[in-house]
């Protein structure tokens, strides 16, 4: 019997889909993150029951920190994008977290930096509250440890891909670190939107992306570049068709990100079986979240989803040949060279990441 709602939701379904892959279905993936975050900051003294965390999110993270905060009684603030919903919005009052939502903006860049830029004016005028720093603060890799170890319960032995969206950096990169830690072979392949400075595509705008929670238009300190073997970017379009055909295909109703994971795992597939004749890797995918915040603005548009058939990246050597509306790129290119100057609007990052003791 679990103690409270959050640990009941937090452990995926573990779900074959067809063509011989298998997918990672959670309710809301970063509950792992956020219990295992808020755990280490009481254990260790940071913070105490009553206390008042804050961060920014666009969405999955608010609710599994608001989650976090009812199951350890403490006091949660959400600065959150514009993608929050009203069905999110009337869990976080009710779980007792407060939400400030910023102005409407009309691309990732603007929305994550009007966060960020209260966040710093949350901060100065309410000295202690605890910043969460999600992006930014290597606890966050905690919790995925048991998401790693289910894969190794739940996952044949042999060589596994892992895809999913980079987002923060503190899932994907976190499960493959644990993964890679415990003898398996793991090739690491990254999923981002157009306009993500994270792996130096801020020069090709998709303003119709709602999928922030995938990209950044800031560094993020939590993103290890050297853990992905691959990247791939999806455009709106082609990211909503492909989570219109992983329903179609398997009835997994999930968010967008995972609509672009289930694409880019498909054509890793084939590209390793072409160049490999006897492949044996897993190919494990992420749905970071259930489908519901995307019903108006993607899966309402089904019938003007691409095939399958249709739909094939563009294979790029460099991240100025990359274009819409899907590119795949292998990491490190040859101008793998990253600004890693620090934000201006995000002063009170975290200066190094944490070495993992729990």
């Amino acid at each position: 019997m679990h103690e409270h709602i959050a640990e009941a939701i937090k452990e995926p379904d573990v779900v074959t889909v067809p063509p011989g892959a298998v997918c990672l279905r959670f309710e809301t993936m970063k509950i792992y993150s956020a219990l295992g975050a808020v755990r280490h900051l009481l254990e260790t003294g940071q913070v105490k029951p009553g206390d008042t965390l804050v961060d920014s999110s666009s969405g999955i993270y608010a609710h599994a920190l608001a989650l976090a905060c009812h199951r350890y009684g403490m006091n949660c603030h959400i600065i959150g994008s514009t993608t929050v919903d009203r069905t999110l919005r009337v869990q976080l009052e009710i779980l007792g977290a407060t939400l400030e939502q910023v102005r409407p903006s009309k691309n990732l860049r603007l929305d994550q930096n009007l966060r960020v830029e209260r966040i710093g004016e949350l901060l100065r005028d309410n000295p202690d509250y605890h910043w969460m720093r999600q992006y930014h603060d290597a606890i966050h890799y905690l919790g995925y440890r048991d998401v790693a170890d289910l894969i190794e319960k739940e996952v044949p032995q042999g060589p596994l891909a892992l895809v999913g969206g980079v987002g923060t950096g503190a899932s994907t990169g976190s499960i493959a670190t644990y993964l890679r830690e415990a003898g398996r072979d793991v090739t690491l392949i990254g999923v981002q939107p157009f306009g993500s400075v994270t792996f130096g595509a801020e020069h090709i705008s998709d303003p119709d992306m709602i999928i922030a929670g995938i990209g950044s238009s800031i560094p993020f300190e939590n993103v290890r570049h050297e853990l992905y073997d691959r990247i791939h970017w999806v455009n709106f379009d082609y990211a909503m068709s492909g989570a219109v055909e992983l329903l179609r295909a398997s009835g997994i109703f999930a968010g967008l990100s995972a609509g672009a994971a289930y694409l880019a795992t498909l054509w890793e597939r084939e590209r390793e079986r072409e160049t490999k004749r006897d492949a044996s890797r897993t190919y494990v995918f992420i749905a970071a979240d259930t489908g519901h915040r995307y019903v108006d603005n993607a899966y309402a548009s089904h019938p003007r989803a691409h095939g399958l058939g249709s739909m094939r990246p563009y294979e790029a050597t460099t991240r100025e040949e990359l274009r819409h509306p899907w590119s795949a790129l292998s990491w490190p290119p040859p101008d793998s060279v990253l600004d890693s100057a620090p934000n201006d609007a995000d002063e009170r990052r975290e200066p190094a990441l944490l070495t993992e003791t729990a």
